[in-house]
């Protein structure tokens, strides 16, 4: 399947895909998807920048989801499987060290990122060479692509990092930056639960330049009802990391700032179970354009895309 022309305004749609040198690798860990990996991929097939990989690796997937995307096809795509499940952290290792491009893109299997979100990127990492990754804004999806809400975040370094104690504002499937920055800097193994991202932040930050673009480019789906067992686990996860962190680096007003912040989060998820209150991620408001704009956004992805 080739290449969608729709909404190609910037420089980079005339750039040619290069099978040798591809100048973004895209890594897309999958576990049972289900039917949300075929808008996936296409939502990566349909981007206005055009030379990049798509590195698909399946973790031992039991569903049927990859049927689904048997029929696109298109050389900078690359499937593979080996019936194995080694988790998100060893995943996104091993296509680092597979990877051909000069940056490095996250994505995952049930997600939708919109069409200009690698020349954004792109275009920020090249035009600001002291950064290192650089994420964007991102609304919330339920299982029907239903628009639910925007995705918490910060914009500048400064914001981003300015309260390690309570995580970072800057989200993981939206990541793309400088590939010796991953291969430098590797994910965990084994990974904490559902919290790779803030254990490599913790890490980092302090030696590494984030940027979030103030667009929404990026559909970040929630694929089930947040619930008080994965989120008291996830918390727990955090915190530990965030203790061998901060006595690691001797910042002990950072280890009790931690502390007191995981005892109010723990609390009032707590309280929320008690009283039966849903537990939800981000922001239930979201402006008519940007749910127009999403509308738009998926409404293309169900159109093979035209040939360039």
């Amino acid at each position: 399947m080739s290449q969608n022309q729709i909404g190609r305004s910037d420089a980079f749609s005339t750039t040619i895909y290069d099978k040798e040198q591809p100048l973004i690798t895209v890594a897309m860990p999958v576990y049972n998807a289900g039917k949300h990996l075929r808008f996936a991929v296409l939502s990566i097939v349909s981007q206005s920048y055009l030379n990049w990989e798509l590195l698909i690796i399946d973790d031992g997937s039991t569903d049927n989801s990859f049927n689904d995307i048997a029929n696109i096809i298109d050389e900078r795509i690359k499937i593979f499987r080996d019936g194995m499940n080694r988790g998100l952290a060893n995943r996104l290792n091993e296509a680092v060290d597979m990877a051909k491009g000069s940056y490095f893109a996250r994505m995952d299997g049930d997600d939708v990122s919109y069409p200009e979100r690698f020349a954004r990127q792109l275009s920020a990492l090249q035009n600001e060479l002291e950064l290192d990754l650089v994420a964007t804004r991102a609304i919330t999806i339920d299982e029907n692509n239903q628009a639910l809400g925007l995705f918490p975040y910060a914009i500048s370094h400064k914001e981003i990092c300015a309260k390690p104690w309570r995580g970072f504002y800057f989200p993981h499937p939206t990541w793309m930056g400088k590939i010796e920055w991953f291969r430098t800097n590797r994910y965990k193994i084994p990974g904490p639960f559902c919290c790779e991202d803030q254990e490599l932040l913790l890490r980092t930050y302090n030696n590494s330049r984030l940027a979030t673009l103030d667009d929404i480019l990026f559909a970040y789906r929630l694929r089930d009802r947040v619930v008080w067992r994965k989120l008291s686990t996830t918390r727990c996860a955090v915190f530990i990391n965030q203790l061998k962190c901060f006595i690691k680096f001797k910042q002990y007003q950072f280890l009790i700032l931690a502390t007191i912040a995981f005892m109010g989060k723990f609390s009032s998820d707590f309280l929320k179970k008690m009283k039966g209150t849903p537990f939800r991620l981000g922001a239930d408001f979201m402006p008519d354009t940007e749910q127009l704009k999403w509308h738009k956004v998926f409404d293309s992805l169900k159109t093979p895309p035209t040939v360039p």
